[in-house]
């Protein structure tokens, strides 16, 4: 193993490395984002209208 790393430098190897991840990251979460299902910032088609919120609960009979 330690004759890789005579042939590549870990500095330039390990900063590769965390460049492409951090890039990969980032697109996979712009994928996220722009998918309605899993949009966690601002996706207001699945909430329900205010008009249809209660503040309480119907009441219970109980019988």
């Amino acid at each position: 193993m330690h004759r890789i790393w005579q042939i590549f430098d870990p500095r330039r190897s390990l900063i590769g490395l965390m460049s492409f991840l951090f890039a990969l990251a980032l697109v996979i979460h712009f994928m996220l984002l722009m998918s309605p299902a899993f949009n966690w910032l601002g996706n207001n088609a699945l909430q329900a209208p205010a008009s249809s919120m209660s503040a309480m609960p119907p009441t219970r009979t109980i019988n």
